[in-house]
């Protein structure tokens, strides 16, 4: 009897070896019962510390700093020997953002439909937008703008009612105690001056305490990490610094794998990617600071249907803008954000709060599902010369309409007989004039949760 004891037969009478197989198999049953629902509890016990950020599907990421006054690439322009880090300094000069209106920063990306922010508080250059006093590279002491920037847009942020993300480099190209300067330059090799290598990690722990102090935000979004282990980092003790001081703040990968999200960049994946959380973040155009030369600007067309694709394989997306030296936005990018705001808010619905859709196979195009997996959203990336089709769903369909419009499209199931499990196929014939100008999303309402 498989999983009951080795019995002596000769020493023990036949009723005894029945009941002791039987309880012996009552025992192994109860074990693989509870150890499998004590999977079923761990998987469904929900993750409340990243409930915000699954539900919030879209970000804006604000590259700003001294970059934007030649319209350069941030940092990587002396690090890989464009040009001398001295001539890259000099931007510290033109920096004046004067013409910075947070409040109205905090407005579009409100108007955009994002639910979340994130700042570059500091790029690998070492230029810190907030007054550190750990440093006197900051734009308070070394530029003519002579203020704290990211003080007034965290307020702003919050305002709008939105979570406040920061970015900041670990590493830093123009601190003496960091060991790396350009790619062709290194300062020195922290296996032999360990004690050099220390004051940095102390220097750089010490300005995220500042910013938990001053800002205590909702995300952190490291970068820079590539340059160093995880040990050499201190990165566990790092990662326990902030969440001591605020248990629910949430951070991503770029911690040498002590975060919470992963982060592809430019990437857009092709399947759903196995981190439970994920986030892909992508400039407007080629360009993550403001660079006026770069006209190659995303249409807003496009911009929306790689969010769809985002959020159809259960992540989110993080927005690229890079603001100019004067702090206005260029209008390529405003256009962006009010055409991507009029959108979503027409379609929220399918949006905010769902989570990843059907497999591939089932519909062409994006998709995302309701919360309880009653709703099937289909987002039409394309103007249908014919029906839509909707395969693999068992379902009985209670109704179809236009998200955002109202329109109910007459609909079809085909080769579903009365006889047969098939689950049939959906035809939907969607009226040309319900059609969105960037995107039309179907609302698929089921009789239960989703069977396929």
């Amino acid at each position: 009897m498989v999983g009951a004891r080795n019995v002596p037969i000769l020493a023990t009478s036949f009723e005894t070896v029945v009941k002791k197989s039987l309880s012996d198999v009552r025992f192994f049953f109860t074990v693989a019962l509870l150890v499998n629902t004590s999977v079923t509890i761990a998987q469904s016990k929900p993750d409340a510390k990243m409930d915000w950020f699954a539900n919030a599907k879209l970000g804006i990421f604000i590259h700003w700093g001294i970059y934007s006054v030649n319209g350069i690439d941030e940092s990587w322009s002396f690090h890989n020997n464009y040009l001398p880090y001295a001539n890259y300094m000099k931007q510290l000069d033109g920096f004046t953002a004067d013409r910075y209106d947070p409040a109205r920063w905090g407005e579009l990306i409100k108007q955009s439909g994002a639910r979340y922010a994130v700042l570059t508080t500091k790029h690998h250059d070492g230029v810190a937008l907030w007054p550190t006093k750990l440093s006197t590279l900051n734009t308070v002491e070394k530029t003519p703008a002579r203020r704290d920037l990211a003080t007034p847009l965290v307020e702003s942020l919050r305002k709008q009612n939105l979570k406040v993300g920061l970015y900041y480099s670990l590493l830093d190209w123009s601190d003496d105690r960091y060991d790396g300067f350009t790619k062709s330059e290194k300062r020195y090799d922290i296996t032999k001056e360990p004690a050099r290598w220390n004051r940095f990690v102390q220097f750089y722990q010490g300005q995220l305490r500042e910013l938990t102090t001053a800002y205590r935000p909702d995300l952190w979004w490291f970068d820079g990490d590539w340059e160093h282990k995880a040990e050499e980092w201190k990165a566990a003790e790092t990662r326990k610094l902030l969440l001591d001081s605020n248990p629910g703040v949430i951070l991503n990968s770029r911690l040498m794998g002590h975060g919470d999200y992963s982060t592809p960049e430019q990437d857009l994946p092709l399947e759903r990617p196995k981190d439970k959380y994920w986030e892909l973040c992508m400039t407007m155009n080629e360009s993550w600071g403001y660079q006026p030369s770069d006209k190659n600007y995303k249409t807003s067309s496009e911009v929306i249907q790689i969010f769809a694709e985002c959020i159809s394989k259960g992540g989110n997306m993080l927005l690229g803008i890079g603001p100019k030296a004067d702090g206005t936005i260029p209008d390529e990018q405003t256009n962006v954000l009010k055409d991507l705001g009029r959108w979503t808010n027409k379609h929220s619905e399918a949006i905010y709060g769902t989570r990843e859709g059907l497999p591939n196979g089932y519909f062409y195009g994006p998709s995302t599902l309701s919360t309880d997996s009653t709703i099937v959203y289909l987002f039409l990336p394309y103007k249908p010369s014919g029906s839509v089709m909707l395969k693999g769903v068992k379902n009985c369909i209670n109704r179809v309409w236009v998200v955002g419009n109202g329109t109910k499209p007459a609909f079809h199931v085909r080769m579903r007989p009365y006889w047969s499990q098939n689950a049939g196929l959906l035809f939907i014939d969607v009226p040309a004039q319900a059609l969105d100008e960037q995107m039309t999303v179907l609302a698929v309402l089921l009789d239960g949760k989703l069977k396929l």
